[in-house]
């Protein structure tokens, strides 16, 4: 199942200063779960700092792991804020 996280970026709490000594770690992490098949991709938001990303997970609790394993989220810089299930698209299934 996919599911889409949406994040965003505690900068209301911590500045550029202590994002920074994080963001090499935190890249590897998404590489390792892209390498794994838990990301499927990753995109900047752009109407504020964070991230929404395209994830492949068991169940919701699973697509929370995935996210909770990154270093931000582990020291509270990055919260989710949306978690969304997606389900297949009827229209482009066969028609009775």
């Amino acid at each position: 199942m996919q599911f889409l996280a949406i994040s965003r970026m505690r900068t209301d709490l911590f500045s550029d200063a202590d994002f920074a000594p994080l963001l090499e770690d935190e890249a590897q992490r998404a590489r390792t779960l892209y390498i794994e098949g838990a990301v499927r991709q990753i995109w900047h938001r752009g109407d504020e700092r964070g991230a929404c990303s395209l994830l492949e997970a068991d169940c919701e609790g699973a697509a929370r792991e995935i996210i909770g394993s990154l270093p931000l989220v582990k020291a509270g810089m990055l919260e989710l804020v949306n978690l969304i299930p997606l389900l297949p698209y009827r229209g482009f299934g066969p028609r009775s």
